[in-house]
Formats: C-alpha cells, structure tokens, sequence
C-alpha cells in the first residue's frame, strides 16, 4: 500500500499540474490533448491544491473518502496533508518518503527510487517522463459532462496500477478528476479544486522529522 501510494502520488504530479489555459481544437485527438498537457506540466515550478480521494476496493464495497491539501515542489518534493476524516501526512523531500499517522505515532520511510528502477510515474515526479512517450492515450466512453474522457495505458507493465482515467476540462483544459486502477483490482479516485501555481513554496514545507517515541517502519534499505 504504501509503495502503490507513493506511484500514484508520482503520477498525479505531473497530470495535476497539467492545466492549461488553451481550449483544446475540435478536432483534436487523444495524443494532441496529451501533448498540450505535457507541455504545461513542464512549466510548473510548484503547486498547492485541495483534494478529496476516494477508494473502492476489489469487492466493490462502499467508497471511503479523505480529504485534504496538496503541495508539490519540482524535482521530487511533494507533501499531501490529510485532513478528514483522519489526520495523515505522506511527504517526500526529493531522496526520502514519509507516512506518518499520528493516531498510531507511527512512520513510514521509503527512498525515492532512483530512475534505473522507477517506474513511468516516479520518472514523472522527477521530471524525467512523457505522457504521450510512455503511455498509450485514448478517449474513454461516457465522460463527465463538459470534459474529455482521457486513458492512459503503460506502455511497458507497471508494478503499482494497471491505467489511468483523466476527465479534462474541455474549456480550461484543467484536470478535474483522476481514476487509478490498482493491480488488487480497486480503484481510486482523485478530484481536485483550488489550484495555485508557481506561488514559490519554501524547501521547508517537505521536511520532516520524526516525533520522539514514534513507531518507525523502513519500507526500503536506503531509508535513514
């Protein structure tokens, strides 16, 4: 879980921070819209958003759903807050990951995979991807109202998800929601509102320090 968390995590940086302000053509094909995404991905130095993420497992049981605030810095910094319905925090400085849970007192470390053994979302998070290169893109039936319908398909197998759903704003071409299908079979859902682009986030918001006393649970060798 906390490894498929930290692909996902990867992934929505590079497709959140996507919007553009150009309306996409009429007669614009599935790699075109995918192209123009990269383009403004590659402008984007920072960005803070609010997020709600919802989780449908493989039985198809009720949703659960959290919410919180986004913050990612260029190359590697990301700091999701968890808010509701319970207080979380899954931060990277750029060589370290942490989860910590403080009802439990408990974190999670992980290295940053280096990018010989990254997967396509973590080259992402690095700066190192390209959605129209390592995915293959196609329109998905029955979008939301008012976007494009976008799916993307690893080109190569990935370890953490299978594919990706993107409903894009057909106006502002801004991201409104992203599915992600896990290799358990569930899915997850991101939506997300409130962006703020290039506002100059501080290194500091991406440090962390582990509370005295807590639990400490290395997920990889090169955790420190």
């Amino acid at each position: 879980m906390f490894r498929e968390r930290a692909a996902i995590a990867a992934m929505l940086l590079a497709l959140v921070t996507a919007a553009s302000a150009q309306t996409a053509g009429t007669h614009d094909t599935p790699a075109d819209i995918a192209a123009r995404l990269q383009t403004r991905y590659d402008r984007v130095r920072d960005f803070t958003a609010d997020f709600t993420q919802q989780h449908v497992g493989l039985l198809k049981k009720k949703a659960s759903q959290h919410s919180g605030k986004l913050q990612i810095k260029k190359p590697g910094k990301m700091r999701w807050d968890y808010m509701a319905p319970e207080k979380q925090l899954f931060v990277s400085d750029g060589s370290t990951i942490y989860l910590w849970v403080p009802a439990d007192n408990q974190v999670t470390v992980s290295p940053v995979p280096k990018q010989e053994g990254a997967t396509s979302a973590t080259l992402f998070l690095v700066g190192k991807g390209n959605i129209v290169r390592d995915f293959a893109v196609s329109f998905t039936q029955n979008p939301p109202p008012g976007t494009y319908g976008l799916r993307l398909q690893p080109k190569l197998p990935e370890r953490d998800y299978d594919w990706l759903e993107l409903a894009v704003d057909r106006n502002t071409m801004q991201i409104r929601q992203l599915v992600a299908a896990n290799k358990q079979g569930g899915q997850e859902t991101f939506t997300f509102s409130n962006f703020k682009e290039n506002v100059g986030l501080s290194d500091k918001t991406f440090e962390f320090k582990i509370p005295r006393g807590a639990e400490v649970i290395n997920a990889g060798a090169a955790a420190k």
